[in-house]
Order: structure tokens, then C-alpha cells, then sequence
């Protein structure tokens, strides 16, 4: 058996448009305007008035109008990806990377939305203790004094820096 090479083709690759009718009027309609896609085997069908060439053109001037809205669309996200890569390199500058060990102190950043939130009200919670540290950035956390434990995004902390300090240590004495 000879060995036969497979057609490839996209969907609408192949169409085929043309007029069935005249059928009996039925509200001046009198004919059907058919357009195939052989690949898909999709069918559109559209009753019309007449069967002229006005009718087909302004089907081809829609379909030339979406592809333009398709060429469009991909212009956008051709230059959406361009940005992004443009950008990419300077965010990534920016952003610290946050290693933390267990048993570090930590603080929470509390998102939730409150209805009369404190002006100059902390937004950081805690402190709380690092229990274990997970592979990408989750973190399970909790209160110093002990308690449930829960998981956090370690974009959501930030080490915690005692407030206390040795007087001893930090005695200036002048001469």
C-alpha cells in the first residue's frame, strides 16, 4: 500500500460560499446565502432578499474588518510581551529576595480591609516566630508566645527588630 502524505490546513483554510434558492417568499426573503469551512465542517447559513454580488462583498468587507481586529489584537500583545521584557530586567533589580531561618522573629503585613481603619495605625502584626521554611516562599509562622501555626507567603514579612536593648552596652559615659 503506497504510503499517502496527510493534508495539514487550519481551520478556514478552505471555504466555500454560494447562494441556494429562490425559495417561495417568506417576508421578502428569498434566498440563502451558505459559506462551508470544509476543515471544521462549520455551516453558516443567512436568508437574503437578493442574490447579487452587493450581498457577498459586504460579507467579504465584514470578514476583511475582523481579521483587521484580529491583526489588531495580536499587535497588542506582540507589544504587551515587548514591554515585558523591557521591564523585566529592571523590576527583577528591584525586588529582595527575603531569606528566613527557623526560629527568626518576624512581623506580618495584615491586608484585610477594615471599614474605619487607624489612620497611623500599624499595618504590621506580630511578632511572630518562623517554624519552617518551605520551597517557594511559603512560610509557616507563628505567634512568639506559641499558638496555631499557619502558612504566609514570605512577600507578606519582614524580619522583626527588637525594640529592647542592652542599657549596659549602649552607655555613653563623657569625659
Amino acid at each position: 500500500m503506497p504510503l499517502n502524505s496527510i493534508f495539514m490546513c487550519e481551520i478556514f483554510d478552505v471555504c466555500g460560499i454560494d447562494f441556494m434558492g429562490p425559495f417561495p417568499p417568506l417576508n421578502g426573503y428569498e434566498y440563502i446565502l451558505v459559506a462551508v469551512d470544509y476543515v471544521s465542517k462549520w455551516v453558516e447559513a443567512i436568508a437574503t432578499r437578493k442574490n447579487d454580488a452587493h450581498i457577498v462583498y459586504a460579507g467579504k468587507n465584514r470578514l476583511l474588518q475582523l481579521d483587521e481586529l484580529e491583526e489588531f489584537r495580536l499587535t497588542a500583545y506582540e507589544n504587551a510581551k515587548l514591554y515585558k521584557e523591557k521591564t523585566k530586567k529592571w523590576h527583577d533589580k528591584l525586588i529582595h529576595h527575603k531569606d528566613f531561618k527557623v526560629r527568626d522573629h518576624v512581623l506580618l503585613y495584615n491586608s484585610r480591609l477594615r471599614l474605619f481603619p487607624g489612620k497611623l495605625k500599624s499595618h504590621w502584626t506580630g511578632p511572630y516566630t518562623v517554624t519552617r521554611v518551605t520551597p517557594y516562599s511559603a512560610i509557616e509562622v507563628q505567634y512568639a508566645d506559641g499558638g496555631d501555626k499557619f502558612k504566609v507567603n514570605s512577600h507578606r514579612l519582614k524580619p522583626y527588630i527588637s525594640r529592647f536593648f542592652d542599657k549596659q552596652a549602649s552607655t555613653i559615659l563623657f569625659a
